[in-house]
This record gives structure tokens, C-alpha cells and sequence, in this order.
């Protein structure tokens, strides 16, 4: 090859070469900036508003709670047991008429439903002998106490007369309270009808047209409550008796409402321990306006201290550990996080409690924070 050919191909050579370089250098000074974050001040994270970073981030404000004694229990709605009346037929008989559904309002001495019942004409008749018997008797008493006056009876038929005179006046009294328990407002009536005790709300009714009712069926006909008001029933492990005292307040956690918590109080610790689980029965009592919560819910209940001794209540989903230290990151604007060391005060399953590092009211990322924590350590 002549020196022109080589001289050719070195000139070629490097010119490609420049313009390549002279290409790269464009391409770098005119693409678009890096969304990723950038820690221009220690500890501090910045996106910019439009970064795709923010749409996995889930940031709320932390929340200032009574510090629990123990670690969430499982518990079990109940109706409140002081406002609630089970309702059953005490004779038996044919369901005619049904006054009230579940749900109705029912106010106390209310109808719920009519029988045909034989018993109760048994019982009108009863009555009726009684105070026939009664009166027969008593003429029989009058003419053997006039009798006995003229000496033409002996003493002791006339206290025969009385003793069957006291025997029927017992009868009648039998037959008349009888009566009256059945019919309290001591009107004779063709049917017998059962009425509320208390005033509440229809929780449930096993009563049908045409039932045929008795006194020992095993469920009662009309479960009649008040739902404002419940119970929850908490089977407390053994360790932690000494943490409950009657008076003391509890919260209320349900599947059906998360994130949201009902306030209640323990009004009640069982005297015994189940020999099979070491468990003790704790009632609460509970207030429910809204009527969100219903018997036999399963429930989540803490044992709070007497209110003085709060914390700061955080997702372990917002906290990341590093070597002995627990992170989280605070929103100090849009698109701005700090990365902040905070002492834990009590942690249990879902949740932690903040000693020191955090102030009420900031917000916290709960979701997503291990995602800035790989982004602020790739970009420092």
C-alpha cells in the first residue's frame, strides 16, 4: 500500500473520530436532566413534581394516641347484655299475627305478635271456676256461721266451711294471677299477645305465620336490644392481668372499619381462668351512635394507659432500620423528604410508638419508604 492510501485512512480515521466524540458531547448537553433524586442537603431528598417516584409514595400526618399496655387483643362484639331482652311465648300456640320485622323500633310494652292458644281460654276458665267456687263456699261459710249462732251446728263443720271458704279464695287468687301474667292489663281477650319488656330495636325474630310456639322451644322468638350500646369480650392471656383494671380505657379495631378506632372501657374482669386456655374473660362497654359496629364482629382491642402517657403512633411500614437505629422519612414539602432517626417507645404487630425523633401533626411516608431509602442511597 502507497503512502497516500495510508495517509487517506489516517486522515478518515480521525475525522470520525472527532465527530463522534463532537456527537456525544451534543447529546450530553441537550437530553433531558435525570428524574431521580438529588441530596442537596444532608439528609434530604427532592424530586421534582412531575417524578413517576411520587405516585408509589403514600404520605399521612402521624397521630398523637394513649400508649397501650399490651399488644392488640383479639376480642368479639356482643350485644350489651343489661339492654337486651330475649322474648319467648310462655304458653304455647299458633302465631296469627306478626306486628314488628327486624330493624323496627319497638317501644316497651309494644306488641310483637298474637297467638291463638288454647291455654289462655284454659286459663279465662280457670278464673271463672275459681270465682264460682269461691262464691259457693262462702254462702256455705255465711249459712253454717248462722247456724253455729243458733247452736244447731256443731263447731266443727262450721270450720270445715271456713277452711274450704280460705281454699277457694287461694284458687281464685291462683287463677287471677295466672291471668294477669298473661294478660297484664287484666282484659279478657280470644288471643294471647306478646309483648316487648324493653323499648330497643328488633335485633332478630325467629316467630313466622302460622309458627307453632311452646315455652321450652330452645331459641327465643325476638332478640329486642338497644345497638347504641354493646359489649366486647376479650379473652385476656394470663400475663397481662395485672395491666387490667375495671375503668380503664380500651380501643376498638374491626375489619369492617380500618383505620378507624371506637373507644371503649373496661367495665368488667372475670373471676376465674380457664383451666384449658389460661385465658380470662374481659367485658368492655362500648358506645355506638352510628351503629357501625354489630354483635359478633371480630375485634382488635388495646389496652390504653389512663390518657396522660401518649406517643406518636406510626405504620411499621413507615420505618426501616439501619445497623441498631430505626428511619423513617418526613415530607418537608412537595416533592421533599427527610430522612429522620426516631426512637421507638412500644412496637407491636401493625404499628409502633414514638419516644423521640417526631412531632405531632408532620407527615410520615407509610408506604414506600424502603423505595427513598435505595434512592437516597444511590444518590449520595
Amino acid at each position: 500500500m502507497n503512502s497516500f492510501k495510508i495517509a487517506g485512512l489516517v486522515l478518515l480515521t480521525g475525522t470520525l473520530a472527532a465527530a463522534t466524540v463532537a456527537g456525544l458531547s451534543w447529546s450530553r448537553a441537550n437530553a433531558e436532566p435525570p428524574r431521580a433524586a438529588t441530596p442537596r442537603e444532608p439528609g434530604i431528598l427532592r424530586y421534582a413534581a412531575d417524578a413517576p417516584q411520587l405516585a408509589a409514595l403514600k404520605v399521612q400526618a402521624a397521630e398523637e394516641l394513649p400508649v397501650p399496655l399490651a399488644e392488640p387483643l383479639n376480642g368479639r362484639v356482643a350485644y350489651d347484655e343489661s339492654r337486651t331482652a330475649r322474648v319467648s311465648s310462655p304458653i304455647a300456640g299458633r302465631v296469627v299475627a306478626l306486628k314488628l320485622q327486624p330493624g323496627d323500633t319497638v317501644a316497651a310494652g309494644q306488641t310483637l305478635l298474637a297467638l291463638d292458644s288454647p291455654e289462655l281460654a284454659q286459663a279465662v276458665a280457670d278464673l271463672s271456676k275459681a270465682k264460682s267456687d269461691e262464691t259457693r263456699k262462702r254462702l256455705a261459710f255465711e249459712r253454717a256461721r248462722k247456724l253455729l249462732a243458733g247452736e244447731v251446728l256443731p263447731r266443727k263443720d262450721y270450720e270445715s266451711a271456713e277452711a274450704d271458704l280460705e281454699q277457694a279464695r287461694a284458687e281464685t287468687q291462683r287463677a287471677q294471677l295466672r291471668l294477669r301474667n298473661l294478660v297484664p292489663s287484666g282484659g279478657v281477650r280470644e288471643d294471647y299477645v306478646l309483648r316487648s319488656p324493653i323499648g330497643g330495636t328488633i335485633a332478630e325474630r325467629k316467630a313466622n305465620p302460622g309458627m307453632e310456639v311452646r315455652p321450652d322451644l330452645p331459641d327465643p322468638l325476638f332478640v329486642v336490644t338497644d345497638p347504641t350500646h354493646l359489649w366486647v369480650m376479650i379473652d385476656l392471656p394470663e400475663r397481662n392481668l395485672s395491666k387490667v383494671q375495671a375503668g380503664r380505657p380500651v380501643s376498638v379495631e374491626v375489619d369492617a372499619w380500618p383505620g378507624e378506632r371506637f373507644a371503649g372501657t373496661v367495665e368488667k374482669v372475670g373471676e376465674t381462668v380457664d383451666p384449658a386456655t389460661r385465658r380470662i374473660q374481659v367485658r368492655c362497654s362500648l358506645a355506638n351512635p352510628a351503629r357501625k359496629l354489630k354483635p359478633e364482629m371480630y375485634a382488635r382491642v388495646t389496652l390504653l394507659s389512663d390518657g396522660k402517657q401518649r406517643a406518636l403512633r406510626v405504620p411499621n411500614t413507615a420505618l426501616f432500620t439501619e445497623g441498631l437505629y430505626s428511619y423513617l422519612f418526613v415530607e418537608k414539602g412537595a416533592g421533599v423528604f427527610e430522612k429522620r432517626r426516631v426512637s421507638l417507645r412500644l412496637q407491636d404487630r401493625d404499628y409502633s410508638y414514638i419516644a423521640a425523633g417526631l412531632d405531632p401533626g408532620e407527615r410520615i411516608v407509610v408506604s414506600g419508604a424502603l423505595l427513598l431509602n435505595s434512592e437516597f442511597a444511590a444518590s449520595r
